[in-house]
């Protein structure tokens, strides 16, 4: 064999071996053909933990959907901690069955009194040398506000002087006519020794002496008047009497308690009688509101109605919008005559100034304001059924409507919104219509935080 035959050999040796390595690899890998079973098998526990997944998806959706209605069941409700309770002031009350009888509401303005006013005036002529009080002050009666020292008094005051001493004067001489007429009468009785002409001379003088002792009385005692109407006191003259020295100063004093709500003199300003006031002096305890009734509406209103005072509103945070001011008073007057321009009839309500608290009053009104009055119209011949009544500051606005709040059985302070149905107010009483029974707990102060704290809730709950 020649060499290139070997080589061919060697070359088909090694293909064939290359054939039987195939081959046999082909062999090993046909028992792996199984795997994509065990990859369904892998796909099927994908499926079933997908599956498992999706079961819990949908167990977690139920318990929100559970979570849900149970936020939706207590979503009217408001939870506060007892230090928020203590200091929003909220208060329960128990609601009352009430007889709200009809008002009419009017405008109205505030006025002084005019009953407890005083115009201080100077009953004589002189010069203002010191002023006591200011504007604004308050005075109590008999107080000096203003001392005068007048020219006119020291005369008078002088002129009372020399009565006195006439008076004085006059005593001693009806005591000496008086003894020479008994004198001569006696001697004329016993021996006729003096003339019967010169025994009545004597009595005229003796009867002329009493009179004139009587005319100087007379006239003390009117230079003592004259001191009395130019404002001195019995003590004052009587310490004049006995010192004999002219005073010309003379205080003006407050006739009221009061305030000085006007003064239109200064120091060293002269005065007189004819000016109509010096200071105004003005009882500002109680004032009167001045409401124009129109004539239709002044049935039922009459003296001893009641009526309430509202006076502006005001704004916080814990008490919402609400009137500044609302105070109690009783009509004192119902003018007889309607206007015949305006068709109204002024209606007088009398109302105390100030609101009590604590050692001092806080001065609510002040003439010149102006406010809402609202009369009971006590005879206006309406029937008048009773009803569920609650304050005003009870009603809160809540999702358009009007509602209440109530207090949640066993469950301290929480509280649940209730709406209600509400008629007319009636002198700050709001009648309930439906939605609150007679003897219910319900919130009668504090509303309005619980009313913000829901707001709170319902918008955290909607996010």
């Amino acid at each position: 064999m020649n060499h290139s035959s070997a080589l061919n050999m060697f070359a088909r040796l090694i293909l064939v071996a290359t054939a039987c390595f195939l081959a046999s690899c082909s062999k090993r890998t046909r028992p792996e053909a199984a795997a994509p079973k065990a990859g369904q098998k892998e796909h099927a526990s994908q499926s079933e933990h997908d599956d498992h997944k999706h079961n819990d998806h949908e167990h977690g959706e139920h318990d929100h959907d559970d979570h849900g209605k149970t936020t939706e069941a207590h979503a009217d409700e408001v939870t506060l901690t007892a230090e928020a309770v203590e200091r929003y002031g909220v208060h329960i009350e128990t609601a009352q069955v009430r007889i709200l009888q009809p008002t009419v509401v009017m405008p109205a303005r505030v006025g002084f009194n005019t009953e407890a006013m005083a115009h201080v005036g100077s009953p004589l002529r002189g010069r203002a040398v010191e002023v006591k009080v200011r504007l604004g002050d308050s005075v109590k009666a008999g107080q000096e506000l203003v001392i005068v020292e007048s020219p006119e008094l020291g005369e008078a005051q002088a002129d009372l002087l020399q009565k006195q001493t006439a008076v004085v004067t006059a005593g001693p001489a009806v005591e000496l006519s008086k003894i020479a007429w008994e004198r001569a009468k006696g001697l004329y009785e016993r021996s006729q020794g003096i003339s019967l002409t010169e025994v009545q001379r004597r009595e005229a003088e003796y009867k002329a002496a009493i009179a004139g002792g009587k005319a100087a009385e007379a006239a003390a005692t009117a230079a003592e008047n004259r001191l009395h109407l130019l404002g001195m006191d019995q003590q004052s003259i009587a310490a004049l009497g006995k010192t004999g020295e002219i005073v010309p100063r003379y205080a003006i004093r407050s006739a009221i308690d009061g305030v000085v709500v006007q003064r239109e003199v200064t120091l060293g300003e002269l005065v007189n009688p004819d000016r109509e006031s010096l200071m105004v002096i003005a009882d500002t305890r109680n004032l009167w509101v001045l409401a124009e009734v129109p004539e239709a509406k002044l049935a039922g209103i009459a003296r001893g109605s009641k009526a309430w005072i509202t006076i502006g509103t005001v704004t916080s945070a814990a008490e919402g919008t609400k009137p500044a001011s609302r105070l109690e008073g009783t009509v004192a007057f119902v003018s007889p005559i309607v206007d015949p321009m305006t068709r109204t009839a002024q209606v007088r309500v009398e109302v105390p100034a100030s609101v009590e608290g604590g050692q001092t009053g806080e001065q609510i009104l002040r003439p010149g304001m102006f406010a809402e009055a609202e009369i009971v119209q006590s005879a206006s011949g309406e029937e008048t059924t009773p009803v569920v009544a609650v304050p005003d500051e009870a009603i809160q606005t809540v999702e358009g409507g009007p509602a209440v709040f109530v207090p949640v059985a066993d469950e301290p302070n929480t509280f649940a919104k209730r709406a209600v149905t509400v008629g007319k107010p009636v002198g700050g009483m709001v009648p309930i219509l439906s939605g609150l029974a007679d003897g219910e707990p319900f919130v009668v102060r504090g509303t309005f935080i619980l009313k913000a704290e829901l707001g709170k809730a319902g918008a955290a709950h909607e996010h």
